[in-house]
């Protein structure tokens, strides 16, 4: 495959042997045009979960000039989807790839400062990141790129990129209102933030400063496409979803894992090829692929790993974390805990959140019937309007998620008895099991968190 092979990568001496710095020098020799042919040649998208195009957003923030300011380059690291470990896995294979991916978006792009965003909790991926970007910095790859690390808060939002923005800037995480290809870091224009920025004295810089944030896994994709050319890459994947993407598999499986996948693989293979499959007597009955997307029926896990065939039949690729739920789940349950995660995490700037997704909740919580025909309808009703006047996608993720369970709440095949499912991040991989964040189930709106029960 092409991310995760071999051994992990401990030195810059090891990176150079397998290849490294031949994407680099071709962005240096050969200029940011034909790095743009060949990302856009190769058709990667975003791994980040919106699954945009990366060489037209690479493009997106060249264009306008000096006129419109600085550029930065952003990885985001801060990895906290609920069933996602792909980029801490690649992290900790290969941290080099991330580092010269981001030199060749600099050198691309026109940035002179670029950030890695990881949570404070992440250490030894911290601790790779400053190591290799020392190493490269003595080597003379970053003579004209300052790569700067920031440790942020364990906070769902973090990974929000415009509320990333917020935190490189020494703020909260809460998202602006603009995204950074229109207002990026450091800048002097209206962004209509939550905060006037006042941690900025002294370093705002003119204009609007397109920044250009990409995730973990699509930066660290970058220097094998550009060392072997956008057609190269094609030869991977399917002609609408080119290349692989590293997935994450946990919930009620044999195992959990993570592994490198080539796109078009059916979800079933991943299922069992990372988590071993279902235990003895029971059957896949959702999947989520994070919870930004529909869920994925129990039914349709043959369904090619590929943006165009996930959508096809209703559900999303997403971040290729898969929570896989057996058999046992009862939909409104699932329902509640995903809408619970939300609510918790929003980060209530707007009512779309404040008046939305708690209120969800709320409706969801005890709901242990099928005949309570007018709560489904405050619910529909909830979930028609939760999106309006929203400053990022969390509200519209309560609303996909929540939406796809709701005819199943309604039939009484479908439901089951509770069995105190809880949505929360993972922590670390032991073994072949997740460890995961306990403390979740005590946490408030406000971000603080109830006392321990002792």
């Amino acid at each position: 495959m092409i991310l995760l092979d071999g051994a992990p990568v401990t030195s810059l001496e090891d990176y150079v042997e397998r290849g490294g710095g031949a994407a680099l020098s071709i962005a240096i020799k050969a200029g940011p045009d034909h790095v743009l042919s060949e990302l856009e040649a190769s058709g990667l998208r975003g791994r980040g979960g919106a699954g945009f195009s990366t060489g037209l957003k690479w493009r997106s923030i060249v264009a306008g000039g000096a006129e419109a300011g600085e550029r930065f380059v952003v990885a985001n690291g801060a990895e906290g989807e609920p069933g996602t470990f792909k980029d801490r896995a690649l992290l900790r294979h290969n941290p080099y790839l991330l580092l010269e991916g981001l030199l060749v978006a600099a050198h691309t792009v026109g940035a002179r400062r670029v950030f890695v965003a990881l949570k404070s909790s992440f250490e030894f991926e911290a601790d790779v990141v400053a190591l290799g970007a020392a190493e490269m910095a003595a080597a003379g790859w970053a003579d004209d790129v300052q790569i700067e690390l920031v440790r942020g808060p364990d906070e769902y939002l973090f990974g929000e990129e415009k509320a990333l923005l917020e935190v490189i800037e020494g703020e909260e995480p809460l998202p602006r209102l603009f995204p950074p290809y229109l207002y990026g870091l450091f800048t002097t224009s209206p962004q209509v933030g939550w905060s006037a920025g006042r941690t900025l004295a002294g370093v705002r810089l003119h204009g609007s400063n397109p920044t250009l944030v990409n995730n973990v896994e699509t930066l660290s994709t970058v220097p094998a496409i550009v060392a072997n050319g956008g057609e190269w890459y094609r030869g991977f994947g399917t002609a609408e979803s080119p290349g692989t993407m590293v997935c994450t598999v946990s919930g009620d499986t044999v195992r959990h894992g993570v592994g490198e996948f080539e796109l078009g693989t059916p979800v079933a293979t991943v299922i069992a090829e990372l988590g071993g499959g279902m235990a003895d007597g029971r059957a896949v009955k959702y999947v989520l692929s994070g919870i930004s997307n529909p869920v994925l029926r129990g039914e349709l896990i043959d369904t090619p790993l590929t943006y165009e065939h996930m959508e096809s039949v209703g559900a999303g690729l997403g971040t290729g974390g898969f929570i896989v739920y057996d058999d046992r789940t009862d939909p409104a349950e699932l329902a509640y805990a995903v809408s619970r995660f939300l609510g918790i995490e929003s980060c209530g700037q707007c009512s779309a959140c404040k008046l939305g997704c708690q209120a969800v909740t709320e409706l969801l919580s005890g709901l242990d019937g099928v005949t309570e025909g007018a709560v489904y309808g405050d619910i529909s009703a909830r979930l028609a309007s939760v999106t309006d006047a929203s400053r990022c996608f969390l509200p519209s993720q309560e609303q996909r998620v929540v939406t796809s369970l709701m005819r199943d709440m309604h039939d009484p095949e479908s439901r089951r008895p509770a069995r105190g499912l809880e949505l929360t991040k993972i922590l670390d991989l032991v073994g072949d099991r997740f460890v995961l964040d306990d403390t979740q189930s005590r946490k408030r709106p406000d971000w603080t968190y109830e006392p321990k029960a002792t």
